[in-house]
């Protein structure tokens, strides 16, 4: 199935929402619409006018169309992802953040609130969108990120440099340990997806880096279990540490901070689907909790 030729915006829009149905993409029409404003740039209320007239399809339409119908990632397609407030610059090499994401940003935006200047680390920045998200949102805030992959450490450079943001290339096990005991926040949202467990959408599967995708081990936790171990380093005394993680792992990840003997107030969070999304705990080193 292809785009047909001499085709209107409205037209075309039309047979890109039914080939990419065809091919199974989840949301069609949206990206179908989405491809079009990104080579025509009038933003999608602007465009969704210009279906009602006779607008002529833009050059290059159906190319986009048919690679979105190969599954390659609409992130990829048109460079950008869109999280929270901000715009970042996304491709290859690069794990595309996640609106589910969103809403754990938002425990550290709400921990902050009254506190003055924080510091913050982020480990395993990826694309930068945390860090960047609570550098923007939190303007006094003093934020860290570290990123082990090459080319994600490139392109979180490219996004977090406007925002101020000190960015290291590092292994989130023994990052910034010259400032140890120093954060008032750690958070971090981990490779965490176990072994065996391939991801069954092809965007995912086949175009999210795979060392932004699995977390070590059958079970996935050896790198969730290295963040809050770095998290309890990194940490000042009453610091805060919020963890994303898959639904599944949120009884054993609480479990383990309990019977970690330094974290109080352990707490699982839901994300706007009711999904058990993150862990959140506050480092407390004298207690039992």
């Amino acid at each position: 199935m292809t785009l047909g030729t001499g085709l209107s915006l409205a037209e075309a829009v039309r047979e890109a929402t039914e080939l990419l149905a065809h091919a199974g993409v989840p949301s069609p029409r949206v990206d179908a619409e989405l491809l079009a404003d990104h080579l025509l740039g009038v933003g999608l209320g602007r465009l969704r006018a210009m279906l009602l007239g006779d607008s002529p399809e833009p050059d290059g339409y159906a190319d986009l169309v048919a690679e979105r119908a190969r599954r390659v990632p609409l992130q990829h397609i048109t460079g950008v992802a869109h999280f929270r407030y901000l715009q970042l610059a996304v491709g290859p090499g690069v794990f595309i953040p996640r609106p589910e994401t969103e809403s754990v940003v938002q425990l550290v935006i709400d921990r902050l609130a009254e506190t003055h200047r924080p510091k913050v680390a982020d480990l395993g920045t990826g694309s930068g969108a945390i860090a960047g998200s609570i550098a923007h949102e939190v303007p006094d805030a003093e934020v860290h990120a570290v990123e082990f992959s090459e080319f994600a450490h490139a392109w979180a450079a490219r996004n977090l440099a406007p925002l101020g943001v000190k960015l290291v290339r590092g292994d989130l096990r023994d990052a910034l340990q010259e400032h140890n005991g120093t954060f008032d926040v750690v958070i971090s949202n981990p490779p965490y997806i176990p072994a065996e467990a391939v991801p069954n959408e092809p965007e995912v599967a086949l175009h999210d880096p795979p060392e932004a995708l699995y977390g070590g081990g059958a079970d996935g936790m050896e790198l969730p279990t290295a963040a809050a171990a770095s998290a309890a380093r990194l940490l000042v005394p009453g610091g805060y540490f919020v963890m994303e993680h898959a639904e599944v792992q949120a009884g054993w990840i609480a479990a383990m901070l309990r019977a970690g003997g330094v974290w109080s107030e352990v707490t699982t969070h839901l994300d706007l689907n009711g999904k058990e999304r993150a862990t959140s705990a506050v480092f407390t080193p004298l207690s039992n909790a």
